[in-house]
């Protein structure tokens, strides 16, 4: 029920992710409503079920209005399926905030984890780069850093097929004593973590290539994100501007359209359908609240990925044994 055209778009989006990869769906949501759209397309509802919602978690509302007064929300009652084991992932492109605290409250966090984690794919020149965190975590200490970099190499590895992720931490400068005390301290922690740690990057390295995952808080991460896709639509639309001023501008743009159609779909925010929050019980994955029916099909492809790939499991393992070698363990660091 969460987002900007829902249930629309969601509805669309999980019929055609149960046609082309032979998903199983439960539509979460007022049953009725739910009833309705699925009447208005003309094709199979085999694949997808309806599990009844009555109450909404509205874009504008207060993260904490679902654990207050929306019990019975989509959002709560889907997030209940993934914990019951009814469920094995689940996806919204509704309230951030909400999704994050009923995630975080409903499914519980892996075991050693402090703080869960956003996870968004930035597009590169050979492959993606991971960035975590992207706005779950406004203040962060080095020790959760950490926990975020290691997050990100499971993820990375499991779902992303990358065989040994190279992880580096954002900084102003490339040499180890550069940045704040937060990145000074997570550089050393990070180095002692038993990962691919490539030490400090800069932000032109998130598009580069040079990393497959970026170590950040949430703060600097939202920012990333949010310029990055500011930055796409604006190009996008320059190159049609200029395409118009003159006749042999129209023909040279009409020329490498193909071009320009392979670069708008490697920075659209739908082909990656979502970012996932890593560090809880269970496979969430929250999407963009402007998304599509390609971004829900996408974003549900990628849950099921996540959800069968090992990557929690693996996160716990990892973290365990980083709070077993540190006799402080990590909240102390």
């Amino acid at each position: 029920m969460g987002g900007d055209h829902a249930p629309a778009t969601t509805v669309q989006g999980a019929l055609e992710a149960v046609e082309r990869y032979g998903l199983k769906v439960l539509l979460v949501g007022r049953e009725a409503v739910l009833r309705r759209e699925l009447a208005r397309h003309r094709r199979s509802a085999d694949g997808i079920e309806i599990v009844d919602a009555p109450e909404v978690v509205a874009m504008d509302e207060a993260p904490t209005a679902l654990l207050r007064s929306k019990r019975d929300s989509s959002m709560a009652v889907g997030l209940r399926l993934v914990r019951d084991g009814i469920a094995s992932a689940f996806v919204t492109a509704g309230n951030t905030g909400a999704a994050m605290v009923a995630a975080r409250m409903i499914l519980g966090m892996v075991e050693g984890v402090e703080r869960p984690a956003l996870a968004a794919t930035a597009p590169g020149i050979d492959r993606s780069t991971l960035i975590v965190d992207v706005g779950a975590n406004v203040d962060c200490k080095p020790s959760h850093l950490v926990q975020f970099g290691v997050m990100g190499h499971f993820y990375c590895n499991a779902v992303m097929g990358v065989a040994n992720p190279r992880v580096g931490l954002l900084s102003v400068g490339e040499e180890e004593g550069k940045g704040d005390r937060l990145t000074q301290e997570a550089y050393r922690l990070l180095a002692e973590a038993g990962l691919n740690f490539v030490g400090n990057v800069e932000g032109r390295d998130v598009y580069s290539g040079a990393v497959d995952v970026v170590v950040c808080d949430g703060f600097v991460g939202n920012v990333v994100l949010k310029v990055s896709e500011g930055l796409g639509e604006m190009v996008f639309k320059l190159l049609k501007r200029e395409a118009k001023r003159s006749p042999l501008s129209a023909a040279g743009f009409l020329l490498a359209k193909s071009a320009f159609t392979g670069f708008r779909r490697q920075v659209d925010y739908a082909e990656y359908g979502g970012a996932p929050l890593l560090g809880v019980r269970g496979a969430c994955l929250i999407g963009h609240g402007r998304s599509n029916a390609k971004a829900i099909r996408n974003a549900l492809r990628l849950a099921h990925s996540y959800a069968t790939r090992g990557v929690i499991e693996n996160i716990q393992r990892r973290v365990a044994a980083l709070v077993a070698r540190n006799s402080e363990g990590p909240s102390r660091a």
